[in-house]
């Protein structure tokens, strides 16, 4: 069962109101969901909301703990204004997704292998702004995980060989697959090569299609330095994938 803010509201009451939060603040007992050796999985209000109608689905592994601090900072201002939950949830999702950096070189990459031409709009930062309807931004562990606190990049443990962690993405993410009208119709854009394995093993069982996954995408991290190279290397084939997919 997915963990939502409805059971981490009286929590995150207790946190003082702050645009930012330290490690030593919600890396705490009380946002702890599950352990296993030196993996830890904590809760955050960032995956809670899903837009059921979204034809674009993009997918991290995990939320950073940067999108766990903007989310549970939105949550907290928000429950201090009475907020109702559902809306807390939305707003948690629209603050927390790719923010920073992260997004700035998503919607630069996107732009270049046109997926906006393929949208009818002017860039793909109004997937973020006005036109959010058309997306859905979603981790295949909906919650923060950490390695010796510091963030879960899905190589150590891969990924795929953790059953620790790939049972979220049994157990939630392919739940949430399941919920979104018309999935078969929707463009799945992974981020780096540990999602886009995680996908492909999917398509191998038949959960999702294979030809709807977007292939060879590069993570938009700065820390990943070859990400310009490899789009570059790449583009032919992803606007050519786009085309065969995208269904308006």
């Amino acid at each position: 069962m997915k963990k939502t803010l409805y059971e981490y509201e009286e929590v995150i009451k207790q946190l003082p109101i702050k645009d930012k939060y330290e490690k030593s603040e919600l890396l705490i007992d009380d946002l702890l969901i599950e352990k296993n050796g030196n993996i830890e999985i904590y809760y955050a209000p960032h995956n809670d909301y899903l837009n059921s109608k979204a034809k674009i689905f993009i997918i991290g592994i995990t939320p950073g703990f940067q999108q766990m601090s903007t989310a549970i900072s939105t949550a907290r201002k928000e429950l201090e204004l009475e907020t109702d939950i559902e809306e807390i949830q939305y707003k948690c999702k629209v603050a927390g997704r790719f923010s920073g950096s992260l997004r700035k070189n998503i919607i630069s990459m996107l732009d270049d292998i046109k997926l906006n031409e393929a949208l009818s709009i002017n860039s793909c930062s109004a997937l973020f702004e006005d036109k959010d309807y058309l997306l859905h931004t979603v981790s295949l562990i909906p919650y923060p995980v950490f390695v010796k606190k510091q963030n879960y990049s899905g190589h150590t443990p891969k990924l795929l060989k953790s059953k620790f962690l790939m049972k979220y993405v049994y157990n939630n993410f392919i739940k949430e697959l399941n919920d979104i009208e018309n999935f078969k119709n929707i463009l799945i854009i992974p981020l780096g090569r540990a999602v886009e394995e995680v996908l492909c093993k999917l398509s191998e069982e038949e959960i999702i299609c294979e030809k709807q996954i977007l292939k060879g995408f590069p993570h938009p991290s700065g820390a990943n330095v070859n990400r310009i190279t490899q789009l570059k290397e790449n583009k032919g084939n992803l606007i050519r994938q786009i085309k065969k997919n995208i269904v308006l």
